[in-house]
């Protein structure tokens, strides 16, 4: 077994029925879709078309599908949280101690950083680009290993359920907790090369966007043409740029100490767990805004177009956005006022954390002034963005309420906090994510999602949500703590019953997200979007066909103006012609490459050796991971050309699809 390092057959939990048949299961169902891919004969349209593309639109759909994936796996956590503390007064439930410990940790490690975060990167992968009036990002193949390192850190967790065990320290491991002496499994140990691989990802997609937005964009584009969702992912991938490294530098530290015996968090020997706390948080509190950026652009670009005008206060919302990414970095103290670093500091860090508030007020009111007095038209996207404006600012509130030093001593750790972060992250990203979503599926697949199950699915996410996280409020007040097994007092089992009959609701909702998009496939002819412009958009994404060509526009646009395509639309009503056409040139692309397939392949084994202290496995991984690089390093040639006539076909079908909608609109008389 030695070979093997500390892995035998006693790291599969065979006295635990849960994660042994929820393994089984998950094992039977991928078996069986590889099975199928294989016997249909889909694999290779896989691996040429998804797996080894560098398209930045294929790439935006698979990060977000592995969303959606991971978002369901965080949902059954969250499921057996909340049915565990409904029975657990007075009693021991049905999850024991060491299990319940690992799914909390289990549920916030997946639904930052394996669902919000792919989601979040998805949008933009898929929509940044195109609204930028560009063919694809600055590092293609660069932006593909982003991808596929993200995915190897989501299948390690995943891995976890079934080999070994999960982090049972905290969605932020802590020391002393997560130290060796207290934590001597392999839990932690998943989570921190889980994460340090993932988040090499996701460093390389900020360096990968900066660059793009700051470097690549249309002609006449200028920052203050760009639209607000690009804005949005422009600060957000800054600050990953920022913030990033110091997470993986804070993880890297805490490896050490685990594998090496440093002791930069062991009190008792020279080092400080407060620093391991300061540091995760310098990087945590960033990290929400990270998330909740580019979910403003999504509901900018949603409340505009549904409204029919264009975003009110425009460089008032470019100013606040920027603002929230500078003073982010200097609120992370008030997740720890209790530590004791005394008035004075906590005093600063509450009226910086007061202040940060500023900057999304303002994106509130303008958000309201831009549908005040605009023609609002009722379609799933504006529903998740309204149902967003109230229950954010609820959740905004909230949040001052902590940032208030005094009231947060009373209430650090409650239940009250969870109920906060509950009411940003899940209204401010997974309704911004479902908004996107609904929104731009269209554009990503040519037709639209059936809107009858879309709005079942935001009614049920929206008053599950309210009766799942309200009660939770009451009991924080009432002195309940966070990750709590069991428990006696009796006061606080009546509002754990009816979070628990939320979540039932909430699983309503995830059952009509699923059906809609069943529904939607089965009627895609009648859903199909012929024009590329199913919402009346005012951005530059809808000027190009759905779904858009590999090259995504066949001439570049002449930007010259805020709202470029709503010019062009205009101008194509008022004098009931399109512009003429362009002169076609070939267009060069980037190859398809696996390179980031094979590293995050390599990065899986290497990351699964080194939890396992299997030594020759990690000096294989790493080997070969090493010669894919210098392989991909040495190629010869890095791109194809498409030729003019093929560029002018594909753009001919489109001008042909808008002329017929532009012949209809002359005949049914609408307005221009």
């Amino acid at each position: 077994m030695h070979l093997l390092g500390k892995l035998s057959w006693n790291a599969i939990p065979w006295d635990q029925p849960i994660p042994l048949v929820a393994g089984a299961v998950v094992f039977v169902a991928l078996f069986a879709v590889v099975a199928w891919t294989i016997l249909k004969g889909h694999l290779p349209y896989l691996w040429r078309e998804w797996i080894t593309s560098v398209d930045h639109k294929r790439i935006g759909v698979m990060y977000t599908l592995l969303a959606l994936v991971m978002l369901v796996r965080g949902f059954v956590d969250a499921i057996m949280m909340r049915s565990q503390q409904a029975i657990a007064f007075r009693a021991p439930g049905y999850l024991p101690p060491e299990h319940y410990n690992q799914i909390f940790s289990a549920h916030g490690t997946i639904m930052i950083f394996f669902a919000a975060m792919p989601l979040m990167i998805g949008l933009m992968n898929f929509v940044v680009p195109l609204q930028l009036g560009v063919r694809d990002v600055a590092f293609p193949t660069l932006n593909a290993t982003s991808f596929w390192l993200t995915a190897t850190g989501a299948l390690l967790v995943n891995i976890s359920l079934v080999v070994g065990e999960f982090d049972p320290a905290g969605w932020l491991p802590y020391p002393p907790l997560s130290e060796l002496r207290y934590s001597p499994g392999v839990g932690v140990d998943y989570y921190l090369w889980a994460l340090l691989i993932s988040g090499v990802g996701t460093l390389m997609t900020g360096i990968n966007f900066v660059t793009t937005i700051l470097k690549i964009r249309a002609p006449g584009m200028s920052y203050l043409r760009m639209t607000i969702f690009c804005w949005t992912a422009l600060a957000a991938n800054l600050m990953i740029v920022a913030a990033f490294p110091v997470l993986t530098a804070t993880l890297a530290m805490l490896t050490l100490d685990r594998y090496l015996g440093f002791h930069f968090f062991t009190n008792a020997a020279g080092g400080n767990m407060m620093m391991f706390i300061n540091l995760i948080w310098a990087w945590g509190h960033p990290e929400v805004y990270i998330l909740a950026l580019p979910s403003f652009g999504v509901f900018s670009e949603v409340i505009s177009t549904f409204s029919g005008k264009p975003l009110f206060g425009y460089r008032s919302m470019v100013a606040a956005t920027m603002f929230i990414c500078l003073v982010s970095f200097t609120v992370w103290l008030h997740h720890f006022f209790t530590m004791g670093a005394g008035a004075d500091v906590n005093g600063i860090f509450g009226i910086a954390t007061s202040i940060i508030a500023v900057g999304t007020g303002v994106k509130i009111y303008n958000w309201l002034f831009t549908m005040y007095g605009g023609r609002i038209r009722f379609a799933t996207p504006m529903l998740w963005a309204m149902g967003f404006l109230v229950t954010f600012t609820i959740g905004g509130m909230t949040g001052v309420l902590l940032a208030v030093p005094p009231a947060d001593f009373q209430l650090h750790n409650s239940l009250f906090l969870v109920a906060h972060f509950h009411n940003v992250l899940i209204s401010g990203v997974l309704f911004a994510g479902f908004a996107g979503i609904t929104y731009w599926f269209p554009k990503a697949f040519g037709f639209r999602l059936h809107e009858g199950w879309g709005k079942a699915a935001f009614w049920f996410s929206l008053i599950g949500f309210y009766v799942t996280f309200m009660p939770l409020y009451v009991a924080g007040l009432l002195g309940m703590t966070r990750r709590l097994q069991h428990y006696e007092v009796a006061a606080w089992h009546p509002w754990m019953l009816v979070a628990a009959f939320g979540i039932v609701i909430m699983t309503c909702a995830l059952a009509c997200q699923v059906t809609q998009i069943v529904v939607s496939i089965r009627r895609r002819d009648e859903l199909r979007d012929e024009t590329g412009d199913p919402w009346d958009g005012r951005s530059l994404e809808w000027a190009t066909a759905s779904p858009p060509p590999a090259f995504n526009f066949a001439v570049l646009p002449d930007v010259r103006g805020e709202e470029p395509y709503q010019a062009i639309k205009r101008r194509a009503i008022e004098t009931q012609q399109l512009s003429s056409e362009a002169q076609y040139e070939p267009i060069e692309l980037p190859r398809n490459s696996p390179t980031g397939f094979i590293a995050a392949f390599f990065s899986t084994i290497t990351g699964f050796a080194l939890i396992w202290h299997i030594w020759w496995m990690v000096g294989l991984g790493l080997a070969a991971a090493y010669a894919v690089f210098v392989w991909f390093a040495w190629r010869d040639v890095e791109e194809y050309e498409i030729p003019a006539d093929a560029v002018a076909r594909a753009d001919r079908d489109r001008r042909r699809a808008r002329a017929e909608w532009l012949d209809h609109h002359e005949r049914a008389g609408e307005p221009a």
